[in-house]
């Protein structure tokens, strides 16, 4: 975010929200297609041309970058559209590594073989703030646990706690309690997410995980000090809700719903009970909760069967 004019459209659009039909219809004219979240929701006729230019396109680059725009736009002839270039591949489809249904997941959803969408993001983003001293909140990143990891040896930790019963998070359709568990110390080092299944009355199953070199121990990483700041820092959650963006815009803001700032790329994890894909819940930036920790956790679930996902990304 070096570049002046890459700031300020982060700017408008994560703090302000106020990328207009305008601003999208100059872009479509000069063809800019980078980045793809100026294009979020645009009206019809910018649509219209996004489609054109995309069916128009001659290789894979130039595809990928439409395919990540149309994503942004999102509506229902955003899917067709999509959804035929799955069900008929033109040939830049050789030269890209995933389906137009995973590039649909960059504008938070995704449409499955029935051709039937699927949102996997939320449209109303709270933002965690620091409180005060005993200050009470609905949502509590890092509470204590007394049971240690398999791996390491260090105490796990209740990542996130989240009361769906406050108003404020409402949008969440949970009622009552979601906790999501992992190993702060394991968690990056997993053969893919750490996962647990909640109850709505604060339970917890946690499921079992592989290191990913295959090992079946290694070292606790996490500091007993670490791991005080980390269960006693002061972030509540915000009082009023935020842009859309605002979590995308920032890599030091930790936030419930919206979009996330993805280090790599967006990735929604397959529920491992049904098979459908998770939606994205809240993101943690890691140094934000203890000093000199790398790379942001996100937190995804399965609303149906009441499992969670935990996986972290770093540069």
């Amino acid at each position: 975010m070096e570049d002046p004019e890459f700031a300020d459209f982060w700017q408008l659009l994560g703090y302000h929200d106020v990328i207009t039909p305008e601003i999208q219809r100059m872009a479509l004219a000069a063809e800019v297609f980078w980045p793809c979240e100026i294009y979020y929701h645009a009206p019809a006729d910018v649509r219209d041309g996004l489609i054109h230019a995309l069916l128009s396109a001659e290789n894979s680059s130039a595809a990928s970058n439409l395919m990540s725009c149309l994503a942004m736009q999102g509506d229902d002839k955003a899917m067709e559209t999509l959804l035929e270039l799955e069900r008929n591949p033109r040939p830049w489809r050789k030269g890209l590594y995933v389906d137009p249904s995973s590039y649909a997941q960059i504008g938070g959803w995704t449409f499955d073989k029935e051709g039937q969408k699927i949102q996997l993001n939320f449209d109303t983003c709270y933002p965690m703030v620091k409180g005060t001293t005993g200050e009470k909140s609905p949502v509590c990143i890092g509470r204590e646990r007394e049971d240690t990891c398999p791996h390491c040896g260090g105490r796990m930790v209740d990542i996130l706690v989240l009361d769906g019963r406050d108003e404020r998070l409402k949008f969440l359709g949970l009622d009552g309690i979601l906790t999501a568990t992992c190993c702060p110390s394991c968690v990056g080092f997993l053969k893919g997410p750490a996962f647990n299944r909640f109850t709505l009355d604060g339970g917890v199953e946690v499921f079992p995980s592989e290191l990913f070199d295959g090992a079946e121990k290694t070292d606790c990483y996490v500091s007993p000090e670490e791991y005080k700041a980390l269960t006693e820092n002061p972030f509540v959650l915000g009082e009023a809700p935020v842009p859309l963006f605002y979590g995308a815009a920032c890599q030091d803001v930790n936030t419930i719903g919206g979009f996330a700032n993805w280090v790599q790329d967006a990735e929604y994890t397959t529920c491992p009970h049904c098979g459908k894909p998770m939606k994205y819940l809240a993101q943690i930036q890691w140094d934000t909760v203890f000093d000199c920790a790398e790379g942001t956790l996100y937190v995804e679930f399965c609303p149906d069967c009441q499992i969670i996902s935990m996986q972290h990304q770093q540069t």
